[in-house]
């Protein structure tokens, strides 16, 4: 009997379940034949593709590491690359999606013409090299970076060199406000001079960034040393840039004597390329 009172008819059996698929799947039995190997392929696919994946970038990415913790790069970049690199290679071997693009700072760094460091070992190699050569030519050339410079000097700045050459270092002086004993003592001004009078500039405006410049070349030094004659100092006191500063500085202020004169390197640059054969 069924639960509505209704007798079942004879040889009839429990009254069977409909199946029920779940959301977005479907069900076996629904599958058609030809639809099997379709995702055999897909499944052998992307097995291949991880194990290509895990065998040929694994060996790609640790030689990459290698060659350039040699080659002397910070560690922290080298992660940051191979973890990028790892990941878009994996997206690429699961999903058949194109790997991520090379980031755009490594990109920069091979295509701006600079030298890599690999390349410049290789530079100093062959240099060390020729270093062992006892007939190598060229002993009587002048420095290399001697056209580098030259190229990156203006006439201003030749006139400066001529400065120092000829009449040795020149005095500056700063100012400082006053304090006992100097403790808490601040820079009023700093690097005052007559060097722009004295080298007969053109751009007297410039005279800070001529000076910077002869620095960073290596010509020149801003030594703590003063000048032997402290009279000197006298005149670059009596200018009204060095009295506004005193001014600003407040009641007694310090005047600190200071000098800027050739190194070693730009007495001699100034000898074989400016005043050798009489030049500047």
């Amino acid at each position: 009997m069924t639960s509505d009172g209704v007798p079942a008819e004879p040889g009839a059996g429990p009254a069977a379940e409909p199946p029920v698929d779940s959301p977005g799947l479907a069900h076996p039995a629904r599958l058609e034949a030809d639809e099997v190997p379709g995702l055999i392929r897909i499944s052998l696919t992307t097995a291949w593709r991880a194990l290509a994946w895990t065998t040929g970038t694994a060996l790609t990415t640790c030689s990459q590491m290698l060659t350039r913790t040699l080659n002397g790069e910070p560690p922290v970049v080298i992660v940051r690359d191979t973890v990028e690199e790892i990941r878009g290679a994996l997206v690429g071997a699961l999903g058949g999606y194109q790997a991520a693009p090379v980031p755009a700072y490594r990109v920069h760094r091979a295509a701006n013409g600079a030298p890599t460091l690999a390349e410049l070992r290789e530079l100093g190699a062959a240099l060390l090299e020729r270093s062992a050569d006892v007939n190598a030519a060229g002993d009587d050339a002048g420095h290399p970076a001697y056209a580098r410079i030259l190229s990156e000097l203006t006439p201003d700045e030749a006139r400066i060199l001529r400065l120092l050459y000829r009449s040795g270092p020149q005095p500056t002086l700063n100012v400082r406000t006053y304090r006992p004993l100097g403790i808490g003592s601040e820079l009023v001004a700093e690097g005052l001079n007559m060097i722009g009078e004295n080298a007969g500039l053109r751009r007297m405006d410039r005279i800070s960034s001529y000076l910077t410049n002869l620095n960073r070349q290596g010509l020149i030094d801003f030594s703590r040393e003063s000048v032997d004659d402290p009279g000197r100092y006298q005149l670059i006191e009596a200018q009204p840039d060095v009295a506004a500063a005193r001014s600003r500085a407040g009641h007694a202020p310090r005047v600190v004597y200071r000098s800027i004169r050739l190194t070693t390197f730009g007495h001699i640059f100034c000898h074989e390329c400016l005043l050798a054969a009489g030049g500047a």
